[in-house]
């Protein structure tokens, strides 16, 4: 038997979904089942139950006396009578649920959660060990052939199971009552005692950072299944403070990491690593579908005037569905129409907000961090508002290794939450890690950068980084970084920055940010180019910045990644990039003359993303009304890009149709003329009347 049992997070813990034996089950098969299932529990161990170790002890015993009767009866290979059959269902159903508490027990990181809950798993013990008892007293054990002694420990065991108390253990309680005394003082504000909080530790053998840092994240896991799946969330606030009182302790009273652990976690933060992508935004509430309650990706709009994610109506569609799911109205046709001014006010609300999210399929979802703007429970904020002093007292007074260590913590305890970010930023935990910055230690370095660019992700974070000369430190790291690791992480924080309308225009003046943008972009990872295109993009929203962008030699390092990377989002935002610059006659120019005219060609035809062709019609239209016949030319020469047009014209959103509209009418107009002059002022004039130029 392992030492533990690692949690798959495919249900909550003490949730037994555990099914009845279909009723043309085999009476072979059932008992086979059955016997398994009984030595699989009777092997359980009770030494590895860190609390309700005697109750363990005493279902095993009762569990295993039932083995051995179950065993007897195959052996015996008589024919079971059907009122024996069904009392053998009943008894699997109870044992799959038995099973399922003894895995709990014993599954990893449930450690704090089950002695917080001591009385309620003991009363599980307590109805389960019943539930067994009640199925052996109706059982019929004159109907079976076994010996005399088997069938008096039956019954012995069913006596027992009757009578049995199943309560919790003396010194479960106690440390149970020092752990809800202590959280009621994180409740009431006070900063409980330590001695208190390192003996619950020591009782429940959490050893360790690692171990600490395990509870943490099996609760956080918990916490994220009851909000996904629409659970009763009364069990919020509890797991919320556990986890505040785990995170108290991992900061606190684990001083250093353990061993080389430090390292694999470092690993793990890279791995992790967030890429700011310039479609892939959090949304506030008003931006939900009303089916999903998830951002919008694909804003589309039914016959009632109601708007609903694509992939979530399609769904109700296919159901059978013909009513609208919002009014109940009957829907006069299926056609679902693209709400493309939804989508840029999702998208520009996303920016100037600074706020960004992984996509994950429906069946994996993250926790929507729009939850965590306010605490779970006030120990847990209390809990917060404590650490968030704690941590900048080792920034400002701390050794070396403490610093280090500080600047981690922050950057776990921001990674998930809003309220974590607004209480750092409160107490003062800026200055200190912009000051970290100057390390010349690269882990420290990272650590800081990391925990500076969770707290850009703030609505007061950008403020306060900036107001304490920030931007010339995350700059020098963005040019000098130690790791690219720690550059790609200033350019995040430059995106962030430009969030706010009123810096673009003081980040755009210091030529060595986009200068170690530039540079990033050439020579940066798959991550860090991404980080450092949209940062680019950020500052384009000022229009002064698009000149001091182009001098910077950017048109060629976003070629170079439309020839060489097969990474498609990092393709599709380079294409953004290039469609801004084009769209003043010297960015139009500076792309048709680093010889990307033939590469736009190629990802209109290759690109699989909608947005992506998008971004190629744009492009080459703004290249033909600022380049001119040089460009058109070629275009009316290619005998494939009237097909794709056309297709985008129908295909594509109402934006990408006006843009493939206005290049089927220029060429249409160039091939008419039968010359190579391009009648530019009709094309310009049909531009404005479309007002494509925004």
């Amino acid at each position: 038997m392992s030492t533990h049992v690692t949690n798959q997070r495919d249900r909550r813990i003490l949730s037994f979904p555990a099914v009845h034996p279909c009723e043309s089950i085999s009476s072979s098969t059932l008992i086979t089942s059955l016997i398994t299932l009984s030595q699989t529990i009777s092997n359980f161990q009770p030494q590895l139950f860190t609390t309700q170790k005697r109750n363990a002890r005493e279902l095993t015993r009762q569990i295993s006396i039932i083995s051995i009767f179950l065993k007897e009866i195959k052996d015996t290979e008589s024919i079971i009578p059907n009122s024996i059959i069904l009392c053998f269902s009943e008894l699997h159903f109870t044992l799959q649920k038995i099973l399922f508490l003894m895995q709990d027990c014993i599954l990893e990181g449930s450690k704090l959660l089950l002695l917080a809950k001591s009385q309620h798993v003991a009363s599980l013990f307590r109805s389960l060990i019943r539930a067994v008892s009640t199925t052996l007293d109706v059982l019929p054990l004159h109907k079976v052939e076994i010996c005399y002694e088997v069938k008096e420990f039956v019954e012995l065991v069913a006596k027992q199971a009757r009578k049995a108390k199943f309560e919790v253990e003396p010194s479960d309680e106690f440390a149970t009552k020092k752990l809800h005394l202590v959280l009621q003082q994180f409740e009431r504000g006070i900063e409980p005692n330590m001695n208190t909080m390192n003996e619950i530790i020591d009782y429940l053998k959490i050893k360790s950072w690692n171990d600490c840092d395990r509870e943490i994240k099996f609760l956080e896991d918990e916490i994220s299944l009851l909000e996904n799946r629409d659970c009763n969330e009364r069990e919020v606030p509890l797991l919320s403070s556990l986890v505040g009182f785990l995170s108290y302790c991992r900061v606190v009273i684990f001083e250093s990491l353990d061993g080389n652990s430090f390292d694999e976690l470092e690993l793990e933060a890279r791995r992790s690593t967030e890429i700011i992508t310039l479609t892939t935004c959090l949304n506030p509430e008003d931006f939900r579908c009303p089916i999903s309650l998830e951002l919008m990706t694909e804003p589309v709009t039914v016959s009632t005037g109601q708007t609903y994610d694509r992939a979530s109506i399609q769904k109700w569609l296919k159901s059978g569905n013909t009513t609208c799911p919002k009014t109940g109205e009957n829907l006069k046709n299926t056609e679902l129409v693209p709400n493309t001014t939804l989508k840029k006010l999702i998208q520009q609300f996303c920016f100037d907000n600074g706020i960004s999210y992984t996509r994950f399929s429906n069946s994996n979802r993250s926790r929507d961090i729009t939850r965590t703007i306010l605490p779970g429970s006030s120990a847990a904020a209390h809990a917060m508002q404590f650490l968030s002093w704690f941590l900048t007292r080792r920034l400002v007074f701390g050794t070396e290794k403490q610093k280090n260590k500080a600047a981690y913590e922050i950057r776990l305890l921001t990674r998930s939450s809003i309220f974590n970010r607004a209480c750092l930023i409160e107490v003062g935990t800026v200055p200190p890690l912009l000051e970290l910055l100057a390390t010349e230690d690269k882990t420290t370095q990272e650590n800081a950068i990391s925990a500076l660019m969770k707290l850009s992700k703030h609505a007061t974070g950008p403020e306060n980084i900036m107001a304490h000369n920030g931007l010339k430190r995350v700059v020098y790291v963005l040019r000098n970084g130690l790791s690219l690791e720690a550059r790609q992480i200033a350019a995040a924080i430059v995106f962030y920055l430009c969030s706010v309308k009123e810096y673009r225009k003081i980040i755009g003046e210091n030529q060595e940010v986009i200068h170690g943008l530039v540079k990033l972009v050439k020579e940066g990872t798959t991550c860090g180019k991404k980080n450092a295109v949209v940062a680019i993009f950020g500052l384009l929203l000022f229009p002064r910045n698009h000149q001091r962008v182009l001098e910077s030699g950017v048109v060629h390092a976003l070629v170079s990644i439309l020839a060489s990377s097969d990474k498609e989002e990092l393709v599709t935002e380079a294409l953004a990039v290039l469609a801004a610059l084009a769209e003043n006659f010297d960015g139009a120019n500076a792309v048709f003359e680093a010889s990307a005219l033939s590469l736009i060609i190629g990802m209109l035809r290759s690109a699989t993303s909608r947005v992506g062709k998008e971004h190629c019609a744009s492009i080459l239209l703004s290249l033909c009304v600022n380049v001119g016949v040089d460009v058109v030319s070629v275009l009316a020469k290619d005998v494939t890009l009237m097909p794709m047009l056309y297709s985008l014209l129908t295909d594509g959103n109402s934006h990408a149709a006006k843009k493939a509209r206005l290049l089927i009418t220029v060429l249409q107009d160039f091939n008419e003329t039968a010359s190579s002059r391009l009648k530019g002022s009709s094309i310009l004039r049909e531009m404005n009347r479309l007002e494509i130029r925004n």
